[in-house]
Parts: C-alpha cells; sequence; structure tokens
C-alpha cells in the first residue's frame, strides 16, 4: 500500500482507506463504494490477503470503479498462486503478481491491455524504447527469470496430468481446479484441529479465500509458536508479512500472528504434522 500512498503525496492527491470487517475479514464492495468519488482516479485491492486469506468480490469492486471512471489495479500476487487467473473476467485493468509464488523466480508481472498502457509514460532513459511494453522494462530484460516463469506455468498446466497436446490454457483451467480442490480440502482438516484448540484465535473467516490460516493463542508470543513447530518439521512463520494495516486492523500490531498456507505439494501428512504439532506445543495430549 505504501507506494501508493507515496506516490498520491508527490501528485497532491489524496487517499482513501476502505476497510475490511476485522471479525469476518471480509471487504464487501459497499465498502469500497463508500469511499470513491467522482474524482477518483484508481481503486487499488489485492484478489486475496496474503496475511489472512480473504478474496474479495473482484467484478463488483471493479464495477464500482468504473462506475466511478476510475481504474482498477488488482494486487493478484497472493491470489494468482491459489486461483485460476482471468484478468478481463474480473474487470481489472491492471493486474500485478510474482511468480515467486507459484513455484516460479522473483521478478514482476504487470497485465494490462497494450492500448492503455501506451497512455502511459514512465521515467525512462532516452536511448531506452518507448514502444509497449519495452518502455516499462529498466534495461537489458531479464530472461533467466522469463525462462523460469515460463516453466513455472507449465509445470503447473501440468499438475493436473491432462492431455499434454490440449492448448496450455486448458491445461491451466482444469489443473487449477484440482488445485482448490486439494488445497481446500486440506484446509477443511486443518482448520477442524486449529479451531478445537483452547485459546486460539484465528482471523481467517472470510467465506473466500485462500488456504492461509492466520492465528494467534492466547498468552503464547507467535515467534514462540513458529520455534517450536519449525523443531517439529514445520514451516509456520510469525509476524506481519508487510500487511501492515491489515495487521494493525486486527488489532495485532507490528506482532502478527502464526501464519499457515498450504500450497500444491502439501499433502495430509504435512497437515497431520503442523496440527498435532500446534497441539502438543498448547497442551493438548491427543
Amino acid at each position: 500500500m505504501r507506494p501508493w500512498v507515496l506516490a498520491a503525496q508527490a501528485a497532491g492527491a489524496s487517499v482513501r482507506w476502505a476497510d475490511f470487517d476485522p471479525a469476518t475479514g471480509e471487504l464487501p464492495p459497499g465498502a469500497v463504494e463508500a469511499v470513491v468519488r467522482e474524482r477518483t482516479r484508481l481503486v487499488a485491492v489485492t484478489a486475496a490477503s496474503n496475511l489472512i486469506g480473504t478474496r474479495p468480490d473482484i467484478p463488483a469492486i471493479a464495477d464500482v470503479a468504473h462506475a466511478a471512471g476510475a481504474l482498477l489495479w488488482v494486487d493478484g500476487v497472493h491470489a494468482t498462486a491459489h486461483v485460476l487467473t482471468d484478468v478481463p473476467a474480473s474487470g481489472a485493468d491492471f493486474w500485478v503478481c510474482s511468480p515467486y509464488k507459484f513455484l516460479g523466480p522473483h521478478h514482476g508481472v504487470l497485465a494490462a491491455a497494450p492500448s492503455l498502457l501506451e497512455t502511459l509514460h514512465p521515467d525512462k532513459l532516452l536511448p531506452s524504447s518507448d514502444a509497449v511494453p519495452e518502455r516499462f522494462e529498466l534495461g537489458t530484460l531479464p530472461y533467466e527469470l522469463l525462462a523460469g516463469t515460463t516453466a513455472a506455468v507449465d509445470f503447473l498446466a501440468d499438475l493436473a496430468l491432462t492431455d499434454p497436446s490440449l492448448p496450455r490454457r486448458e491445461r491451466l483451467v482444469t489443473s487449477f481446479a484440482a488445485l482448490e480442490e486439494h488445497e481446500d480440502s486440506l484446509l477443511a482438516t486443518l482448520e477442524a484441529r486449529l479451531r478445537a484448540i483452547p485459546g486460539l484465535t484465528a482471523y481467517s473467516n472470510a467465506k473466500r479465500r485462500t488456504p492461509t490460516l492466520l492465528v494467534t493463542v492466547e498468552g503464547r508470543d507467535p515467534q514462540e509458536l513458529r520455534a517450536a513447530l519449525a523443531e517439529r518439521g514445520v514451516n509456520a512463520p510469525a509476524g506481519h508479512f508487510y500487511a501492515w494495516e491489515c495487521s494493525h486492523h486486527l488489532g495485532l500490531g507490528a506482532t502478527g500472528g502464526l501464519r499457515m498456507g498450504l500450497a500444491p505439494y502439501t499433502d495430509a501428512e504435512d497437515v497431520d504434522r503442523l496440527a498435532t504439532g500446534l497441539e502438543e506445543i498448547c497442551g493438548i495430549d491427543r
């Protein structure tokens, strides 16, 4: 969020915030509509919270933004790894993400219509190309990262072992459907056990969300829980994960909580080891 705040300060523009419901984790389109004005030029929203997993209704928010004559910028970093991305169907004018979230290398991705990108003129060196999309690059392209991204997408397309002769997009649709089913099933098992732990508070409560759980346990420092789980072969980091405003809105401040996220390679044994470990740490004897 901070780059938008700094950019607004530099341009003399004002920033209005749409707050989510801390009890449910939901960000309803009405909350966005309440802060949009006729002079609003850009609405920026996450496709999924990396802290609590909430997946707002992006098409509905797009309708709100476009009705006001504004553009919609969607941060899809966390969502792209778990939910099939369809930028036109989402209504987003800009969709950004990073392949490191979906098994690829670290670099930035921005998807937008070429005609829209033609209207934007970033600061750049005079001899560098003014063509789209080259005008947005910082120099020689990172070819090794682009190759790694292609490999990651191909890997995801083949997760469901579909007919390799089918177009990649069709294979991605099938694979992501299987991926969501796999992750949602594991999440249901994990949640049932964790929510039964006395003193545990879960902050991931939205109806639509990624397989992400943020929790705290009464009387326990999240970093203590993280370290104890690490000793049991579980990687569940703790903190605010750069979601500064979200963590503070939940009342967790800079401390944040213990975050657990599932991935394509997570299996039932991993989930059992995590749940059993947290139960042991909290003194529950199964």
